[in-house]
């Protein structure tokens, strides 16, 4: 099984997800550095609106009793909530794969020594409006750095 370090700086989340997903179904093993640093594309304030809405979807009176769906406001785990939905992790061959995938925010000690792999077909912004996954994030509430 081969492992590949990916940097998710400057990369499009969506675009980036795929190719992730796409890798890890194929039998990678994959850890990606940088979470906070991917960019999603949109408005600011629709995207915060768009992602406190996933997070409010189910009441506090709910989620007590085990309900969901529960939506994610770390950065490392907004991306890799997002691989998941491109991955059918109800089967096996989707668990299994999702088992492979580490996300960091950050580079952790361990990987600081080996090159990270950047994706040019996620690179390309074709548009003004963009936020860092990490500012969004904070705006959900997360602390990051």
């Amino acid at each position: 099984m081969t492992m590949a370090v990916l940097d998710a700086s400057g990369q499009v989340l969506g675009r980036f997800a795929s190719v992730v997903a796409k890798r890890l179904l194929n039998g990678e093993e994959i850890h990606v550095v940088n979470a906070e640093k991917a960019l999603v594309t949109g408005g600011r304030a629709s995207l915060v609106r768009e992602y406190l809405e996933k997070r409010r979807v189910g009441s506090t009176a709910s989620r007590m009793r085990g309900k969901g769906p529960y939506y994610p406001r770390r950065p490392d785990r907004i991306l890799r909530r997002v691989v998941r939905g491109m991955v059918p992790h109800r089967t096996t061959h989707g668990r299994d794969a999702l088992k492979r995938l580490r996300v960091y925010v950050g580079v952790p000690p361990e990987l600081a020594s080996q090159p990270a792999e950047r994706i040019e077909a996620a690179a390309r912004v074709r548009t003004a409006k963009v936020i860092p996954l990490g500012e969004l994030a904070e705006r959900l509430g997360a602390k990051v750095g």
